[in-house]
């Protein structure tokens, strides 16, 4: 063994404890520190990368680099005023749980060695049940929306090809001849899973939202149905990336008694009105999804990267992503997860997320949702009281979309962003047209604190680019 390695093995306790320190002394300073470190100037040069060490010096020693280098350059994104894209934090017993799957380091994909595909099925029962799905929905975890969007419609293209009498897994994505994908407020991962699926990005049509919203038109969804030779494939959102508006899943789901199509439901965040007896009525409907996307490292707070991935059809899924060796499982009725996803290798993620909803359970991560949903509100009511803000939409579940109500240019909000980013930050976007940003909510340590801090920095911004 190398001697270098050998001394770390002997020592392995200590440069643990150590470790934890670091990221004890990381995590105790998220309140002070800036929320995106300043960049540095213009004209200042990017950093040389360090060549790669001949002979190394440890795990002590590249932990102070680290710490040296690169911690005071990374963002305090697990901190509570990290507001940006939809980013969750990692709840303490999630970060556990994730620490203990590199101390494990499972490959869970095979029966031949079964307790982490074991644990990955009992925690996405617990994950269907905190959703409100029935047993038909079977359920994998992938390493995010992305990954579940582009699994949920490979099994749709499957399934066009079942209704045509051809199997796109083996005769390729040409056999089905022209596809059609609607949807009304598509996130930007669809057109990239088409693309990825060989059904191209113009396979997605885009489909008249209802007016002043993000919601499909039911009317429109069904003139576009009946517009489309053979089967087609719907793309719901259960919360938009910049409203979080929902489509009308239940009015959705009845046009079937006329047309022939696939129901795919990108909750990826929207899900998580499920939990909250006031905002449940949003995600009604989402049981009836034949596949459905899910992403646990937002609103469910587990480290990056975790999604899940349900479906009603596994049998198409395998069909997709059977994967024959020797070596390997047998598909069977309970297929091993070798079989339901693109990954060969699949790390044990679902720990984290057992781990966070074993030690908080159902009444824990509803109030993480319900808070971050009143700190949005109060955030959205800030800046409708500051003249120097406009709100965009009403703020009907976590993302507070805004813009300047003063030429509300793209370079101007950029101003803005970067001149509050020690103390928020939040990202930008365009709706209706109009340049704007958006402020998720979804870490579990926010509180009605961190939202007077970000009004106050977005309020100060604005004065100071005026």
């Amino acid at each position: 063994m190398d001697r270098t390695l050998a001394a770390d093995l002997a020592r392995l306790p200590d440069l643990l404890d150590a470790t934890r320190r670091a990221a004890a002394d990381a995590l105790a300073t998220l309140d002070a520190r800036p929320v995106v470190p300043p960049a540095g100037k213009p004209l200042d040069p990017e950093p040389l990368p360090d060549p790669l060490p001949e002979h190394g010096t440890g795990t002590a020693a590249a932990l102070a680099a680290f710490r040296a280098r690169w911690e005071p350059r990374l963002s305090a994104s697990a901190g509570p005023r990290y507001l940006g894209f939809v980013t969750g934090g990692a709840t303490p017993a999630a970060l556990a749980g994730d620490w203990l799957t590199a101390a494990h380091d499972q490959n869970s994909n095979s029966a031949l060695d079964g307790a982490g595909q074991d644990l990955e099925r009992e925690t996405v029962g617990w994950l269907r049940e905190l959703f409100h799905l029935s047993a038909a929905h079977s359920g994998t975890f992938v390493s995010g929306a992305t990954m579940s969007n582009t699994t949920g419609l490979a099994i749709a293209r499957e399934w066009l090809g079942e209704r045509l009498g051809v199997s796109p897994a083996d005769d390729g994505a040409a056999a089905l001849g022209t596809v059609r994908v609607l949807s009304g407020a598509p996130h930007s991962s669809i057109a990239k899973a088409l693309s990825v699926l060989g059904l191209g990005r113009r396979s997605l049509v885009t489909v008249p939202t209802l007016p002043g919203r993000e919601a499909v038109d039911p009317a429109a969804l069904e003139r576009a149905l009946a517009d489309t030779p053979g089967p087609a494939v719907v793309v719901a959102n259960a919360g938009t990336v910049n409203t979080v508006d929902f489509d009308d899943l239940p009015a959705i789901t009845a046009l079937r008694e006329r047309h022939d199509f696939w129901l795919h439901t990108d909750a990826a965040f929207g899900a998580f009105a499920a939990l909250s007896p006031d905002h449940a009525h949003l995600a009604a409907g989402l049981d009836a999804s034949d596949s459905l996307c899910v992403d646990l490292h937002k609103w469910l707070n587990v480290p990056y990267d975790s999604a899940v991935q349900f479906t009603r059809r596994q049998d198409l899924q395998a069909r997709v992503f059977q994967n024959s060796a020797a070596y390997l499982g047998p598909l069977g009725d309970h297929p091993d997860l070798v079989h339901l996803t693109p990954e060969n290798s699949h790390r044990l993620r679902a720990l984290a997320a057992w781990f966070t909803l074993r030690a908080y359970g159902r009444q824990g991560h509803r109030e993480i949702v319900e808070r971050d949903i009143a700190c949005a509100r109060a955030l959205g009511a800030a800046l409708d009281e500051d003249p120097a803000f406009t709100l965009l939409a009403p703020v009907r579940l976590n993302v507070v979309c805004f813009t300047l109500a003063d030429t509300p240019t793209a370079a101007r909000l950029t101003a803005l962003r970067e001149a509050a980013a020690a103390e928020v930050f939040v990202t930008p976007t365009v709706y209706g047209g109009t340049p704007a940003l958006r402020a998720a909510f979804s870490n579990w340590r926010t509180t009605q604190a961190d939202v007077r801090r970000a009004a106050e920095a977005l309020g100060t911004a604005a004065r100071e680019i005026a």
